[in-house]
């Protein structure tokens, strides 16, 4: 008698695609679902810009540089907005701000996930750390 082995690569289905940023560059549309990890200080990281092609798109930000050494820029096209909080910071929601993770107070780990839900605003969905909005 046969033996039927069943398998799963549910595991392997369930995760997400890392990338590492070491410069300053535009995210691409074909980008969406991948978690970046930034260590290098100063990289400023460019939405792509929101299109009835993109809605639901997200994108995640992780700095994974050394305490209070890495700020990471993230910004939006000049017409679309970040809207949201990451503890008790509110991105402010104003087109074309960049949403920061502020230097001073960085910490390995910090993160945020964006999710374009409509033609002009990112949402955000989860993070944490401390984030500012460019006043």
């Amino acid at each position: 008698m046969g033996t039927t082995t069943t398998t799963s690569n549910s595991v392997l289905r369930a995760r997400s695609k890392q990338e590492t940023l070491t410069t300053t560059q535009d995210i691409s549309n074909n980008d969406a679902g991948v978690e970046f990890n930034i260590a290098t200080d100063a990289i400023v990281l460019s939405l792509p810009a929101i299109t009835l092609q993109n809605i639901g798109a997200e994108f995640t930000f992780r700095n994974t540089g050394a305490n209070a050494a890495n700020i990471i820029t993230i910004s939006p096209d000049a017409a679309d907005s970040i809207n949201g909080a990451v503890a008790a910071v509110s991105s402010g929601g104003t087109a074309g701000k960049d949403w920061i993770n502020t230097k001073a107070t960085s910490t390995k780990g910090d993160w945020v996930t964006l999710k374009a839900v409509s033609l002009t605003e990112w949402y955000i969905t989860g993070g944490d750390g401390v984030w500012a909005s460019e006043s």
